[in-house]
């Protein structure tokens, strides 16, 4: 597997667009995530309130249910000059926030983010189909990878900076770097050359078209099940979190480690999922991922330190592979009229579950002693590892191979 990493990865970053696309995700993405960190405390610095705090998270993420519409908006325009808009919306809207200087204006912070959220799932529906264009299928599960792990490597380092600069500059010294962050990246979008069909303006978008696509695909519908099915039980492994370092005797704020170490699961999946996916294909690889996420789920009912650690690497390793297994197929498997409304469609099926899980987890965490908790979300997790199989394994693995990269979305 090293030496297929070794020789993909060149493969993915010889080419120019593909270099550019990684390279506003990571320009993009260092501002989203220290600021993701920040607005929450600045809204506690301000008012005082644990729960408004909290509700931040929600009103940057509120807008993925309504995916299947706003996605609708990538199939209507050429998608390389939408995402230069889109990157430069938030660049004008996010200085709004430094009027903020009193509690009473606190609301302005949320106003601001659900409007951030609802310009984010655009852009991922828009980025979804354009990289369809941009990067060949036969390397698009690598570059899902390495863009999972561009993400992922945010995670660890941009929170931390932006707390930084919170602390010595305030609020707003991260809002402007935000906003200077998608600028850049509308640069590196404006700077590529993707040759796009014309969108159909004669023909009505049909919003609903992108679910009854998914619904339809023999292929598609268990990869999206099975990726919502595992964010569902993550959910409720994240709300877990607390009590399970309780139980391990720690200060909440062991919390940092376990994420950390969780997150270099995450590094590493996303640099073997692509190989993992051209050798196995989008269906095993998405079983065995929700395979390891289950066990490691259980066992982290087991009071050890070195155990928990384990298990957090684990899981950051198999929930990339379900993601990219489901997110990849629906690029290669959908015709690219069709793929803006799809791929919001499945973001929003994969990902809203996770609101519910952490909803369900944190009631069920006060009410159930975690370690029987555990057990029994690791047992249910696993059984979700049939969602993914078909019938017939090897045409599966032949069709990730060969067919969808004959016919690129």
């Amino acid at each position: 597997m090293k030496h297929t990493v070794s020789r993909t990865l060149p493969r993915v970053l010889r080419r120019r667009d593909a270099c550019l696309c990684l390279a506003a995700v990571l320009v993009s993405g260092f501002g989203t995530s220290a600021l993701w960190l920040v607005a929450g405390v600045w809204v506690k610095d301000l008012t005082g309130s644990d729960g408004l705090a909290a509700l931040c998270l929600l009103a940057l993420w509120a807008p993925t249910a309504a995916g299947p519409v706003l996605g609708a908006l990538a199939d209507t325009v050429r998608r390389g000059p939408l995402l230069i808009g889109l990157h430069l919306l938030p660049a004008a809207l996010l200085p709004v926030l430094t009027a903020v200087d009193s509690p009473g204006r606190f609301w302005l912070v949320f106003a601001v983010l659900f409007v951030y959220g609802a310009v984010g799932v655009v852009q991922d529906a828009a980025e979804s189909a354009f990289v369809a264009g941009a990067v060949p299928a036969s390397l698009l599960g690598e570059f899902n990878g390495l863009r999972m792990t561009v993400s992922e490597g945010l995670k660890l380092v941009a929170p931390p900076a932006g707390a930084v600069l919170y602390g010595a500059y305030g609020a707003d010294a991260v809002v402007l770097l935000d906003a200077a962050s998608f600028v850049l990246a509308a640069g590196l979008y404006a700077c590529l050359r993707v040759p796009e069909p014309p969108p159909a303006l004669g023909e009505r978008v049909r919003i609903g078209e992108g679910a009854r696509h998914l619904w339809r695909h023999p292929r598609l519908r268990p990869l999206v099940l099975a990726g919502g099915a595992t964010m569902l039980c993550a959910g409720v492994n994240g709300a877990a979190l607390y009590a399970v370092i309780d139980a391990l005797g720690h200060a909440p704020a062991y919390a940092g480690v376990l994420y950390a170490v969780q997150g270099a699961g995450s590094l590493v999946a996303g640099l073997l999922a692509g190989p993992a996916l051209r050798r196995l294909g989008a269906h095993r690889l998405a079983g065995y991922g929700i395979a390891v996420t289950a066990v490691a789920a259980g066992l982290r009912a087991v009071p050890s330190d070195a155990v928990a650690l384990l298990c957090s690497a684990a899981i950051g390793a198999g929930l990339p592979c379900v993601l990219i297994a489901a997110f990849t197929a629906v690029q290669r498997e959908t015709p690219d009229a069709l793929l803006g409304r799809t791929a919001a469609t499945a973001h929003t099926l994969v990902l809203a579950p996770n609101a519910v899980g952490l909803a369900v987890g944190a009631a069920l965490v006060e009410a159930v002693d975690v370690a029987v908790l555990l057990a029994v979300l690791g047992v249910v997790w696993a059984a979700s590892a049939a969602l993914p199989r078909q019938s017939a394994a090897s045409p599966s693995r032949t069709a990730d191979r060969s067919s969808s990269d004959a016919n690129p979305a």
